[in-house]
């Protein structure tokens, strides 16, 4: 009897092959969200490294070396570095698109008061480092980077967090990954308007006709995402046309992407209570009704997930693991020098991540629940809350991202020494605070 059981739970298992050998257990890394920080830190290291070393001007030089192609007498080209900004950076903000839409549709954002916590947390870590910044710099040749201190990077944060693992609720990960997410949204919309360069107005009218493509298509019903990629890549090219930082058509199509799926649960369980199976040594690839069958079951299957989750499935592995490295590995960079630790420019973004993100967190959390306009989740007290915005103090890739079209050649480097350090200093009083304070502590 227990042998028929166990030849029963085999059959209704997937065959095992070797290769799910040595990939699951790879998948399974993939899985770990905190994964992604630690290959980041170790990508950021190793171009610290290199900057620093008898190799500085060969890497410096790779990534400068132009890449593109011809259509006739167009000319389409970028450096190494600019494409990795400007194209696959797309596809992260596609990706933190996405995840506010689930949450925003799907997860704990849907309730409005809960997500009010999150917005108004990330719009004070934008605004008071902003205007710690220009407080500090108005005047001065770094005027115009005071976007550079607005965002969170929401890997390095989750990673953090993951340190403590257990000595800190699930809420907090939740609250920090929310607000990095708007964070993000918001440092996006930030190089869209305060970064680009003069505006072109016809491919905007492009772009616009694309972005009313896409959205007939998905009413009309065409679930394949091959078709969905040209049109976006269309709208893409047409935005960079247009003068305006072209890695805002991810956040725009992300939103657009629908969270609600095709196939309701019902609907699956009942094709896959049609689902016939195959004689025993039928090998035939006619089309006969069993076969068909199958092939229905597969398509409800898949659609029976939303396509912001079959495309953050599909994307995230290859965003944390692969493009924000390669980015990280591309922009960080910094001969490190005792000379630019005065620089009025790493002085004022030190102090804007430092101080004025956990004020601006703090501070705009604070009126939010005293103006009822938010509520703070039962576990999550004002003592995390004040350890996890010195972890939003963590800049580093998006600042990074910001601070390459916001300062020139002459002070880019004492930009990048100013989000070093204060993404170094953020995460070490974050942890320290998470760790020794007393977890019972509540502000009333």
């Amino acid at each position: 009897m227990s042998t028929d059981k166990q030849a029963n739970s085999q059959s209704t298992r997937l065959p095992k092959e070797f290769v799910d050998r040595l990939t699951n257990p790879f998948v399974r890394f993939l899985n770990i969200e905190s994964a992604s920080g630690a290959i980041l830190l170790l990508f950021t290291l190793f171009a610290l490294v290199l900057s620093n070393s008898p190799w500085a001007d060969l890497y410096e030089h790779v990534w400068e070396t132009q890449a593109g192609f011809y259509l006739g007498s167009i000319e389409f080209t970028r450096s190494l570095r600019e494409w990795i900004n400007d194209g696959l950076m797309t596809l992260f903000f596609f990706l933190v698109a996405l995840e506010l839409k689930r949450e925003l549709v799907l997860g704990e954002l849907n309730k409005p008061r809960m997500a009010a916590l999150s917005i108004a947390a990330a719009l004070g870590g934008m605004i008071v480092p902003a205007a710690i910044y220009l407080a500090v710099q108005t005047g001065q040749a770094g005027q115009s980077g005071w976007g550079t201190v607005m965002a969170t990077d929401t890997a390095f944060v989750i990673g953090c967090l993951a340190l403590l693992g257990t000595r800190i609720p699930q809420c907090l990960r939740v609250f920090m990954l929310s607000l990095a997410i708007v964070d993000d949204i918001g440092a996006i919309l930030v190089v869209a308007i305060g970064y680009s360069s003069d505006i072109v107005w016809w491919p905007l009218v492009v772009a616009t006709l694309g972005l009313v493509i896409t959205r007939a298509m998905a009413m009309f019903g065409f679930r394949g995402f091959p078709l969905y990629i040209l049109v976006g890549v269309l709208i893409w090219l047409a935005v960079d046309a247009s003068g305006i930082h072209a890695t805002i058509t991810g956040v725009i199509l992300g939103l657009m992407t629908p969270a609600r799926r095709w196939v309701s649960d019902e609907r699956l369980y009942s094709i896959l209570d049609q689902v016939i199976a195959h004689p025993a040594g039928n090998e035939s690839s006619s089309d006969t009704k069993d076969r068909q069958t199958l092939q229905m079951a597969e398509i409800a299957a898949r659609e029976s997930l939303s396509p912001v989750e079959r495309l953050e499935i599909m994307l995230h592995p290859w965003v944390g693991f692969v493009i924000m490295p390669l980015f990280a590995f591309a922009n960080a960079g910094l001969p490190l020098s005792l000379s630019n630790l005065g620089s009025s420019v790493t002085v004022a973004i030190f102090l804007g991540f430092v101080l004025g993100k956990p004020i601006g967190v703090m501070l705009f959390s604070w009126l939010a629940v005293r103006l009822h306009i938010a509520i703070l989740p039962p576990e999550l007290n004002w003592r995390l809350l004040a350890g996890g915005s010195f972890l939003a103090g963590i800049g580093f890739t998006m600042a990074l991202f910001i601070a390459n079209m916001a300062f020139g050649d002459s002070l880019i480097e004492s930009a990048k020494l100013g989000i070093f350090l204060a993404s170094v200093f953020s995460a070490v009083a974050g942890l320290v605070l998470l760790v020794w304070l007393p977890t019972r502590v509540k502000i009333a």
